[in-house]
């Protein structure tokens, strides 16, 4: 069944390192004037290039409207420090924040930082779900409002309901040597704006699919065609649904690496289904009308909530993204034409989570 749900897209404006601010600010701006849900910049141990949390920090103040979402890898690195930044840049982008939670599984990323081996991919994936989970509970760890000074305030952040909360989390141990965290807690930044910042994991495999399930706001996936999306999307929310979450709070979307400097491909005999695509469903070739359609047939056949478009060649693929296949999305009133809110939850059509230390009722208000 065709699903009622906003379309999502979103884009990535990563690829080859580049060290100047400008161009990563003109294409955050362009997908921005493109009203796309938010902008990914991927990072990784395993290879040189610019720190991706620090990069979408200064993208921040020269955009309005879009997410920001860097990769974080969760292995070696501390989950407290985690949490700070992205409540950090969730403060500076006044609630547009997200991050994208990976791991790290070689030995040579491990012995650049020396305290312990590389451990197999279900365990760190645990530890990575682990991560989300204390982020979360040291985001709740402010009530909403609390420790932070202003005319319009006047509190005291050492008393009363200011007080902050403490986490006391224990992660798990490795069957290899070393183990993973303990956070006592409580945060040192306030309460974000969205309350808890976007999570997004990659659904690939299946220990990243079970972390997913249990902590993710935002869910990646890979499909040849919209039956198997479907079905991915269909797993996704049971499992979430198994966890006590609401399989509604759950956006799941394709990812696809798009090349867009081919000439528009003629339409086939036989049933409307979109350009093929290639490399098991991780990329697709062709045109800005081309994508267009894949991404209506896949998105009215009810198979996802959206895509996520990694550019081949950045600027020249997300300049046809938005002027031709976004624009022509909107022509057919499946993809809005300005942004109804201005964060990046409302985006995504995702409530604004409750603090679990407030008393009930209290914290889910923007």
């Amino acid at each position: 069944m065709p699903t009622t749900r906003s379309l999502h897209l979103a884009a990535e404006i990563g690829g080859p390192p580049r060290y100047d601010a400008a161009s990563h600010i003109a294409l955050a701006r362009l997908a921005e004037r493109g009203t796309l849900d938010f902008v990914t910049f991927r990072d990784s141990f395993a290879r040189p290039g610019p720190d991706a949390m620090a990069v979408l920090a200064r993208v921040a103040p020269e955009t309005t409207r879009i997410g920001l979402v860097p990769t974080v890898t969760t292995t070696h690195t501390e989950p407290f420090h985690v949490s700070s930044a992205v409540a950090t840049l969730d403060w500076m982008s006044r609630g547009r924040a997200g991050w994208h939670a990976d791991v790290s599984t070689t030995e040579a990323e491990a012995r650049l930082f020396g305290r312990r081996p590389a451990a197999p991919a279900p365990a760190l994936w645990q530890e990575a779900g682990e991560t989300a989970d204390v982020s979360a509970r040291l985001w709740d760890g402010w009530e909403d409002g609390a420790g932070i000074r202003g005319p319009s305030t006047g509190r005291d952040p050492s008393t009363g309901r200011d007080a902050p909360h403490p986490v006391d989390f224990e992660g798990t141990t490795f069957s290899v040597k070393g183990t993973t965290f303990s956070v006592k807690g409580p945060a040192r930044v306030p309460r974000p704006p969205q309350g808890r910042p976007v999570t997004v994991f990659d659904a690939t495999t299946g220990p990243a699919a079970r972390a997913a399930a249990r902590h993710a706001d935002v869910v990646y996936v890979r499909a040849s065609s919209p039956e198997r999306a479907a079905a991915l999307r269909d797993e996704l929310r049971r499992a979430a649904g198994a966890h006590g979450r609401d399989p509604d709070g759950l956006r799941v979307l394709v990812a696809l690496t798009v090349d867009l400097g081919d000439a528009e491909t003629a339409p086939g005999p036989g049933p409307e289904s979109g350009p093929p695509l290639a490399g098991h469903g991780t990329y697709f070739r062709g045109g800005p009308v081309d994508l267009a359609e894949l991404v209506t047939h896949w998105y009215r056949a009810g198979a996802v909530d959206g895509f996520h478009l990694t550019p081949l060649t950045p600027g020249r693929d997300l300049e046809r993204i938005v002027n031709g296949t976004v624009a022509l999305l909107q022509h057919r009133g499946l993809f809005r034409t300005f942004y109804p809110g201005g964060t990046l939850r409302e985006h995504l059509g995702l409530a604004r989570p409750a603090n679990r230390y407030a008393p009930r009722g209290a914290g889910a208000a923007s």
